[in-house]
C-alpha cells in the first residue's frame, strides 16, 4: 500500500521551494537508475536487508521499488520538495505493488523523529540544493545509531550531471559526523557512531 503522508510545511520548507530546480525526467536514465544503479550499489556497499529506509529528493520513485525488492524494508520512505514528482512516485509504485510512504518535504528540515530510520539513500540531493551541510546534519538525526548514510560521490554527480554539478561537494566538516564505512567508486557509505 503506498500512501502520501501530509505533514505540515514548515516555513524553512516552503522558502526551499523558491531554491528548488527540478531535474528533466528521462527515461534513460531512470532506466539505468532502477535497474543498474541501485542494484550495484546495494551489492557494493553491501547494505543490509530488513531496516528502516528513506530516500531523501526520490523525486519521481525511481529507485524505491528496487530498493524494496532487494532489502525488503520494515519500512520504506520517500521524501521530496516536489509534490508532483511525489505523485508520480506514487503512481509507480503502485504499479510496481510497492509499500511506501510518500513524505512531502526538505531534506534541511526533516519532518521525522531522531532515530527513525536505519539506512538514508541520497541519489544527489546534497548535491544539487544550497546548505548541503544543513540536509548532512538532519540526516544524521533521523539515522539510529549505528546507521548507514548512502551519498553518490563527485565522480557519480559528474557522470550523472556534468554541467550542473560543477564546483559543488559535500561540506566535509559536516560529514565528519559519519564514520566511513565502504566506499565504491560512484558511491559512499558512512555510519553514525552508537
Amino acid at each position: 500500500m503506498t500512501t502520501m503522508t501530509e505533514h505540515p510545511v514548515p516555513l524553512a520548507s516552503r522558502a526551499a521551494d523558491a531554491e528548488y530546480r527540478p531535474f528533466p525526467d528521462r527515461e534513460g536514465r531512470n532506466t539505468r537508475q532502477e535497474w543498474f544503479e541501485v542494484p550495484a550499489m546495494v551489492f557494493a556497499l553491501e547494505l543490509p536487508a530488513g531496516g528502516r529506509i528513506l530516500e531523501v529528493g526520490c523525486g519521481r520513485g525511481v529507485a524505491l521499488p528496487e530498493l524494496h525488492r532487494m532489502l525488503a524494508p520494515t519500512r520504506l520512505t520517500g521524501l521530496d520538495l516536489d509534490r508532483s514528482a511525489l505523485a508520480d512516485a506514487r503512481a509507480r509504485a503502485t504499479r510496481r505493488d510497492t509499500p511506501v510512504e510518500l513524505v512531502p518535504g526538505d531534506v534541511r528540515d526533516l519532518p521525522f523523529p531522531d532515530a527513525a530510520f536505519d539506512l538514508v539513500v541520497d541519489f544527489g540531493t546534497c548535491y544539487h540544493i544550497a546548505r548541503p551541510g544543513a540536509a548532512i546534519r538532519e540526516i544524521a538525526r533521523v539515522l539510529a545509531p549505528g546507521g548507514i548514510f548512502v551519498h553518490e560521490t563527485r565522480i557519480n554527480q559528474f557522470f550523472s550531471h556534468p554541467v550542473r554539478s560543477r564546483g559543488r561537494r559535500l561540506p566535509e566538516e559536516t560529514l565528519r559526523r559519519f564514520h566511513r564505512r565502504r566506499s565504491a567508486l560512484l558511491w559512499t557509505s558512512r555510519f553514525v557512531s552508537s
